[in-house]
């Protein structure tokens, strides 16, 4: 929803940002790159407005905590990151790092469990890697981290099935 809003404050000032400079009467626009021109300096006031430095430093540790708090899930090996940055390695065994069958599609399975809740994370293999937007509010991280426990908890019994069916 952020990167979605943030969008749509986009577009709303550089309309108006469009009609103030050209007037419908002026039957002129500038060339091809002038929203790419204007979105980039709508974003360099915005970050300047805001501090999305500070704002990073903020929201990053109920982010890190929040997500990490996972880590003694059993199909968890690693929880890793810094910042607003953050991946997730899905193991069979914690200890030696051994992988799932790939076949089992553990990443995958995941991802679209956090799909089905509004939540899209990048896959590799059975790494997950997350990146919310810098501007995210104390309030999404917690919805984020919600997701994410459902996702987990939807994951951890699939693998449970997947490992009773390995071993008829």
């Amino acid at each position: 929803m952020a990167v979605i809003n943030s969008l749509r404050r986009l577009a709303r000032t550089t309309q108006v940002n469009l009609q103030s400079r050209y007037p419908a009467s002026s039957q002129r626009l500038p060339g091809s790159r002038f929203f790419t021109t204007e979105a980039s300096t709508v974003k360099r006031n915005t970050a300047g407005e805001r501090n999305i430095p500070e704002h990073v430093n903020r929201v990053s540790t109920g982010f890190q905590e929040g997500l990490k708090a996972f880590s003694t899930s059993p199909i968890i090996g690693e929880i890793r990151g810094t910042g607003l940055i953050l991946a997730t390695e899905f193991t069979e065994n914690k200890s030696a790092h051994e992988p799932f069958p790939p076949e089992w599609g553990v990443g995958e399975y995941f991802a679209a469990e956090c799909k089905k809740h509004g939540m899209i994370v990048r896959v590799a293999g059975d790494l997950i890697m997350m990146c919310p937007p810098l501007i995210i509010s104390p309030e999404e991280i917690n919805e984020l981290i919600t997701i994410y426990g459902k996702a987990l908890k939807a994951t951890e019994e699939r693998v449970k099935e997947l490992k009773t069916q390995q071993k008829k």
